[in-house]
């Protein structure tokens, strides 16, 4: 084994309020807790410019269509307005495999509480009827991430400072506990708390009857099907992530034959429990961010606005950059003072903690 180491689509202009605080707790909300444990992942090395080689991957042939999904940058039928919807997906091991994430545009995986993940699932332009979920419940900073696209929030009961945001700053959400019940239903073939699912037919009647806005403007995106950066970028062609828990491990394979990313967690294939098929993204990023903890119970604050170290893997390569976000933008990675374009595709964000460096964090080969 090799030695390990380590956004030209539609412009269309982002307006929205971002949430205040941040936080979370150890106890989880809405049922069930979770044992912590401290992770001692591997030292590598995050690459620099004097370490990229050259790699003779094959670029993709970029897109030509009338209109191209704005968070995918990919070829549709038709222009693509329709408000996203930004639904917490529960990560827990009972809880998988999940339903909907093959039809998800983008996906954000943060620290929730006692070391877990949760999943942040962003819906926009693809059209389906099979089930989504298990939908679980909302943090400070997943509110953030969720109001990034201008999505309807679609949870399942929140933390004490998440419900206090919610409604002294009166968001737009649909709460399967305090106001939209109806537009969620329960599996009887999974145990709760992990059983709670919706559909995008329920969620948009859900969003009619609370009078919502069914259009929304979204954020400016920059696409690239043969970017000038992976010229130069190492390969990475294996990669692993680790969170907090020393038992949870996040890896990819590079799939030349799909041109994607195939995704895993502790070895075995991450599937959609709706098609059985495996998770796959264009784009993976991985951001190092500052949590600290709030209180003795232990709830977290997650700083996705400072900037920091980054790392994103496309076409089988590496690129280490820099990750910073202005007063109501988007988050952007940055290399050398320019923004990084992403392939057309799906993106994966991974957000773990800068208490360690990013290489104790992330390996590839």
């Amino acid at each position: 084994m090799t030695q390990r180491k380590q956004l030209k689509p539609r412009h269309i202009a982002m307006q929205f309020t971002l949430a205040a605080a941040l936080a979370t707790g150890l106890a989880g909300c809405s049922g069930g807790g979770d044992k912590e444990a401290t992770a001692t992942p591997e030292t590598t090395s995050i690459p620099t410019a004097s370490s990229a080689s050259p790699s003779a991957s094959a670029p993709a042939e970029t897109p030509v269509a009338s209109f191209l999904a704005p968070l995918t940058g990919l070829p549709v039928d038709k222009e693509v307005t329709s408000r996203p919807f930004s639904v917490m997906i529960n990560n827990l091991a009972p809880a998988r495999p999940q339903s909907g994430l093959t039809q998800a545009d983008t996906v954000w995986e943060l620290l929730a509480e006692g070391g877990i993940t949760r999943l942040v699932a962003i819906f926009q332009s693809k059209e389906f009827t099979d089930p989504i979920g298990p939908v679980r419940s909302i943090r400070p900073y997943f509110i953030q991430v969720g109001e990034f696209y201008s999505g309807v929030l679609v949870h399942v009961g929140a933390s004490n400072d998440a419900f206090a945001i919610l409604r002294k700053q009166h968001k737009e959400d649909l709460d399967e506990i305090t106001n939209a019940g109806a537009y969620f239903y329960r599996d009887k073939s999974r145990k709760a708390p992990h059983n709670v699912y919706t559909t995008l037919e329920k969620l948009r009647a859900g969003a009619e009857k609370h009078k919502y806005a069914d259009t929304a403007t979204v954020p400016l995106l920059k696409f690239d099907s043969n970017p000038a950066s992976l010229a130069t970028a190492a390969p990475a062609t294996k990669i692993d992530i680790k969170f907090m828990l020393q038992d949870y491990k996040v890896s990819y394979e590079y799939d030349a034959a799909k041109a994607a990313y195939n995704r895993f967690i502790n070895g075995k294939p991450h599937i959609d429990k709706n098609n059985g098929q495996q998770l796959t993204a264009k784009n993976l990023v991985v951001l190092s961010a500052k949590h600290d903890i709030k209180d003795d119970v232990g709830r977290l604050v997650v700083d996705l606005d400072s900037g920091g170290d980054a790392v994103l893997f496309q076409q089988g390569k590496v690129i280490a950059c820099k990750w910073e976000r202005k007063e109501g933008d988007v988050i952007r990675l940055v290399k050398d003072g320019e923004e990084l374009p992403f392939l057309p595709g799906v993106t994966y964000y991974h957000v773990v903690s800068n208490a360690s460096s990013l290489d104790k964090h992330v390996t590839y080969q």
